[in-house]
């Protein structure tokens, strides 16, 4: 197939003994020192495995550093994402630019094509990373920046297996830190130490309401089963003094679970779950502000419409190098069906969130 819209390529140079080292010692944490070409320029970094179950697959994904210089096009730091278990290898990317065009902050992302030591790995998604940089490339306020790195970050006192949690912030590790912040540990207190009268008030001096049920009504439509307890970022915003949301890991969305399964469109309910989520949609006023939020969603962004030309310009821009990819190539037919497959499911999961929204409005 012709080349259309080429993909850039990025060529990763090391020792081929340290790669070794890091393929074969999955659970290492370990940074090599490498180079990195890309078609602009010339970089010394450091690369390292990246994520948890995705550094089992043969088609391994990757954080890299950059080191001289300090920065590429902005950002210090970038993952490189196999989208091992996605067979349209753009869920992700199709999810971040969803959240982003409801009003949610989300990475950028582009497809690249991966060649380490001369050999071509595939293609792979490089992903922004969530951090001080990121801030500064869209001119927002300095802030405090906490990752939920595992799914105890419910926004609860307990773990998902209901055993008390050892300290308040289990779940989160503080990615970013300004001016000593603690706003996590007062969003956490509100959460499950304050009685409703007092969460509904006060609740909106610590989060900025608005936005997080934007961030809900993208976890809910993409239904990505971890992402209310894992796979997102908390920024606290030095200005508006209130905590903002981004999603995170988005692989497993569109109608397939993390492990490229079939899932089925009605799996998660229309008021999602979590602690702070429950709490919020307990309140009238906000259940309301959810359900026009999400109305106007439903009925303009999250379509078939929509979506359709999104879908199609990004499976055109990869379907050229499917042929290249080790872990794709063998897969193509089933590559060529994901754009419908995804579009099913929004028209079904779009219907059955249609048919719930009046009994969420007037409960």
């Amino acid at each position: 197939m012709e080349e259309v819209n080429k993909m850039e390529k990025y060529y990763i140079e090391m020792p081929e003994n340290e790669l070794l080292r890091i393929q074969n010692n999955i659970w290492e944490h370990d940074y090599v020192d490498a180079k990195l070409k890309t078609a602009k320029q010339k970089l010394s970094i450091k690369i390292a495995l990246r994520g948890n179950q995705l550094r089992k697959h043969k088609k391994k994904s990757y954080h890299i550093i950059f080191d001289k210089p300090y920065f590429m096009d902005g950002q210090h730091e970038i993952h490189l994402n196999a989208e091992y278990n996605d067979p349209s290898l753009m869920r992700n990317k199709l999810s971040f630019d969803f959240f982003e065009s409801i009003g949610v902050l989300a990475p950028q992302s582009v497809h690249i094509l991966l060649y380490i030591n001369d050999v071509c790995h595939g293609v792979y998604l490089q992903l922004e990373s969530f951090d001080q940089y990121f801030l500064g490339n869209r001119k927002l306020p300095d802030g405090t920046i906490y990752y939920a790195t595992n799914d105890d970050a419910n926004f609860s006192l307990y773990t998902p297996d209901h055993k008390l949690k050892l300290t308040l912030e289990d779940g989160y590790t503080k990615k970013y830190d300004y001016q000593n912040d603690s706003s996590l540990k007062r969003l956490l207190i509100a959460i499950n130490t304050f009685p409703k009268e007092k969460f509904d008030e006060e609740i909106s001096t610590i989060l900025d309401v608005p936005k997080y049920l934007k961030w809900l009504i993208g976890v809910v439509c993409t239904q990505n089963f971890d992402g209310f307890i894992h796979n997102y970022a908390l920024y606290h915003n030095s200005k508006s003094e209130l905590i903002e949301i981004t999603p995170w890991d988005y692989d497993g969305t569109w109608g397939r679970d993390l492990h490229g399964r079939p899932l089925e469109h009605n799996y998660i309910p229309i008021e999602g779950y979590n602690t702070l989520t429950a709490r919020l949609l307990d309140c009238g006023k906000f259940r309301l502000m959810y359900g026009e939020f999400l109305q106007e969603v439903l009925q303009t962004q999250f379509t078939e419409q929509y979506q359709k030309p999104l879908i199609e310009k990004l499976y055109n821009s990869i379907r050229p190098y499917i042929h290249k990819d080790p872990n794709m190539k063998d897969n193509a037919a089933t590559f060529d069906d994901e754009p419908q497959y995804i579009l099913r499911f929004i028209q079904a999961r779009n219907m059955y969130m249609e048919s719930k929204l009046n009994g969420l409005i007037n409960k």
